[in-house]
């Protein structure tokens, strides 16, 4: 059952977390929306709604990633801001002349950054992935008919090689496509082209891939039956699919779908780690070492940033601060070391100087001995 003054440090955490997140998404909101307040107000002319509800259903989406990307910092903000405020105000020497220790005093503030990192950890694994295309959309192009330029990719399970000169989103369609067939199924040519190829996902049995529509070359594909390698049919013909292919399409399977071919590595932010490790198995797209880092990373991520705030409020505490100004120096300070250790970890780890299970846990091997020596010092 929570005390008076548990309630009371409990309330002032939560308001200075509030406050935090609101202040930085606020200034977030506030830069990006006037940088690309035109494009906002075409969209809103084009689709006859309102300009208030565009940027706020837009942003919204963008505050919940916001979030997710700043909770453990702002935890640990919020955190030493508390810390620092009943020490100016001589509350902590007044609990502590009443017999309370100092780890009695901030363990509700403990409680609830873990419950902050849980919640982070959930919304990353559940409710960010659901909202993948929201969050991808790009404020220059909310209506999706602009075009991208395309990144060539390899198919690595079937060996085509998807290339074209740009994509356009919201028809999911890659503009005068040129695969590259791999040797076994280049009978008619190494290249198949066509004026557009669309993404089908997998349905009634079919596998997902590319409708090229019309097919420009080789023409004389059209009249031949499908191609298979090892079995599985990787280019399907009219000749023998003549139920949903017409006389002038064909149609390439691959397991790199729309986003991941349109927007390469950007979407995998964006994914859970489930999906990552699907990811992993999936032979077309065959994840290298930064994407093994990156899996590990999910994992460690809540234990690493209750890590961080194990730092910051030891201290904070033992300095008995009353400056807040030298409390958000020391947050700067501390975060960017915090994360500087962790980036260069992930570098070694993508280049495969060390383990990708090393890189994402080498940050808590190094920080969590003296985390635990300061925590422990604290009323010492």
């Amino acid at each position: 059952m929570l005390r008076i003054i548990d309630r009371y440090l409990l309330v002032q955490y939560l308001k200075t977390f509030f406050i935090c997140w609101a202040s930085l998404t606020g200034l977030y909101i506030v830069v990006d929306a006037f940088s690309n307040l035109d494009e906002f107000m075409k969209y809103a002319e084009e689709s006859g709604r309102g300009l208030v509800t565009i940027l706020a259903e837009f942003y919204t989406f963008r505050a919940i990633f916001f979030f997710d990307r700043a909770s453990a910092i702002l935890a640990m903000i919020s955190a030493m801001f508390t810390i620092t405020w009943i020490q100016r105000h001589n509350e902590l020497t007044a609990l502590m002349a009443a017999g309370l220790s100092r780890i009695r005093v901030v363990r509700p503030i403990l409680i609830a950054a873990a419950l902050i990192t849980v919640g982070a950890a959930v919304s990353r694994e559940f409710v960010i992935p659901q909202l993948r295309d929201q969050l991808t959309r790009d404020p220059k192009d909310l209506i999706g008919d602009a075009t991208n330029e395309m990144n060539t990719q390899v198919d690595h399970e079937s060996g085509v090689i998807l290339k074209g000169q740009f994509t356009q989103a919201k028809e999911q369609k890659i503009h005068r496509p040129t695969f590259v067939l791999p040797p076994g199924l280049d009978y008619f040519g190494k290249h198949i082209s066509a004026v557009d190829a669309f993404y089908l996902a997998p349905q009634d049995g079919r596998p997902g891939g590319y409708l090229f529509r019309p097919l420009t070359s080789p023409l004389e594909l059209l009249k031949q039956p499908s191609l298979k390698k090892g079995g599985k049919t990787i280019v399907f013909t009219p000749a023998d699919n003549p139920t949903w292919l017409k006389p002038d399409e064909c149609f390439v399977a691959s397991a790199i779908d729309f986003s991941q071919l349109s927007m390469g590595s950007k979407w995998r932010r964006y994914m859970s780690t489930p999906d990552l490790v699907e990811g992993l198995a999936n032979p077309s797209l065959d994840f290298g070492a930064g994407e093994r880092v990156l899996i590990h990373s999910r994992l460690v991520q809540p234990l690493a940033d209750i890590c961080l705030l194990f730092l910051g409020l030891p201290l904070v505490l033992r300095r008995e601060t009353r400056n807040v100004f030298a409390a958000i120096g020391l947050c700067v300070a501390l975060t960017v070391v915090f994360m500087l250790v962790g980036m260069a970890c992930q570098y070694l780890g993508s280049v495969v100087y060390i383990r990708p299970s090393l890189a994402a846990w080498l940050p808590l091997l190094i920080f969590v001995p003296l985390a635990m020596a300061l925590y422990d010092r604290i009323d010492k």
